[in-house]
């Protein structure tokens, strides 16, 4: 758990000063990355990242067709939170595609980016 709270307030670090989260999209139909979770039966993980180069470094392979794209953190509480929140998808945070990456439920997550939204 403690390797949870280090990575977040990493990630919290991160997002503060540019306020943007980052995640892959299809550059063709639009369609966002979300996954089965590595850690949890029947849930959904959505991989994001807290720049773009990290998020970059995956448009590879079977995500080559993907792009990194911006989700500003008053785009995230407004419209993207009940949305994902009603598909009961979780997030993975600065997701690097190992059994050992840091995947949060929707509420601890947006809790603490909660803390760091420039108002």
């Amino acid at each position: 758990m403690t390797e949870n709270i280090a990575a977040l307030e990493k990630f919290q670090d991160d997002v503060k000063e540019s306020q943007l989260l980052w995640a892959l999209q299809d550059k063709a139909s639009g369609d966002w990355v979300v996954m089965d979770s590595m850690n949890y039966e029947e849930t959904e993980v959505m991989p994001l990242w807290s720049t773009e180069a990290l998020a970059k470094t995956h448009c590879i392979e079977e995500w080559s067709d993907y792009a990194p794209a911006s989700i500003s953190l008053a785009d995230w509480f407004e419209f993207w939170l009940e949305d994902l929140v009603e598909d009961d998808v979780i997030v993975g945070l600065n997701w690097i595609g190992e059994a050992s990456d840091i995947e949060l439920g929707l509420s601890e997550f947006t809790e603490a980016l909660g803390q760091i939204e420039a108002l």
